[in-house]
């Protein structure tokens, strides 16, 4: 049944492929094995966030108030312990360093908890440097220099922070926007940002001090796109909530291609919430009304 369902999925996106301008350079992803569980058999419950840098996957098990831990080795992912701590009490996103020090965001506290390898809790992150307003984080990405990347919904920004926390950049959200639900930075310091209401794409190249326009409008290919990650060969990769697919633009804001669709079998999605894509270029998906983390393979 799974490779009936594989090859199904294979030929959707070869068909796919074959129209448009950019048929040439579509993007094709290949169905593994999901994940719906931990190393003891507890089920993942509305997951939230997920990331895959290195070696380790982290999962904002959101409905069970935790973070769960894997070790990826070429296409197996090995369950480690569970953390669950009082000043984490709903996780909605969560990314480790280069040093291993994890960073989780609260979504009904809005802080960013640091948390150690081992996972004692270390305190919410304090950001020093003259930084005036409000500040409400929605979500953070961790640099490749680990460089702390916060979308601030509250004062209409992106706060970029060195790795102790100092005030690196500000960044204002452009004069016309919907509503940033999601943020993204790739391997050379640009950041991405996701418009859910005007269903489009934002962009600061490395060192700009504004934001501009990066992709036609996505609304023929997006109906409510709400997270955003970016891969290591240019490739950015949109989670549309509401129409359970994932919208897939190149570097020069050219669509190449929507994938997979609504529903709640293997290598379907229902309301996903966020997305990652590792080095070796698999896509974790946090397939939330499924209550499961979708594992594809980007195919070029």
């Amino acid at each position: 049944m799974r490779n009936a369902l594989i090859s199904i999925l294979i030929a959707a996106a070869g068909i796919a492929a074959g129209t448009g301008a950019h048929a040439a350079e579509a993007v094709k992803l290949r169905l593994m094995a999901p994940i719906y569980v931990d190393g003891k058999g507890a089920g993942i419950s509305l997951p939230e966030g997920v990331s895959c840098k290195g070696k380790s996957l982290l999962v904002a098990d959101t409905g069970n108030g935790r973070l769960l831990q894997f070790a990826m080795s070429g296409d197996a992912w090995t369950p480690g312990a569970a953390i669950v701590l009082p000043q984490l009490p709903y996780p909605i996103r969560a990314e480790a360093d280069s040093k291993g020090e994890i960073f989780a965001l609260d979504g009904k506290l809005r802080r960013i908890a640091r948390i150690a390898p081992t996972g004692e809790f270390r305190g919410y992150m304090d950001i020093a440097g003259d930084v005036k307003g409000a500040v409400v984080p929605k979500s953070f990405r961790i640099g490749k220099d680990d460089s702390l990347n916060i979308l601030d919904v509250f004062s209409a920004r992106v706060l970029v922070l060195d790795p102790s926390g100092k005030l690196r950049r500000e960044i204002p959200f452009p004069k016309e926007y919907g509503f940033f639900s999601d943020l993204a930075v790739d391997d050379g310091g640009n950041i991405f940002l996701v418009d859910s209401v005007r269903r489009m794409l934002f962009a600061a190249m490395k060192n700009s001090t504004g934001f501009a326009p990066f992709s036609d409008k996505l609304k023929e290919e997006a109906k409510f796109p709400t997270a955003i990650a970016t891969d290591n060969r240019g490739n950015i990769l949109v989670v549309d909530q509401n129409g359970g697919g994932i919208v897939i633009v190149g570097q020069d804001g050219a669509l190449r291609g929507r994938r997979l669709s609504m529903g709640w079998k293997e290598g379907f999605l229902r309301y996903p919430s966020h997305i990652c894509v590792s080095e070796k270029g698999d896509v974790f998906i946090a397939d939330r009304g499924n209550s499961r983390i979708q594992v594809l393979s980007i195919v070029e």
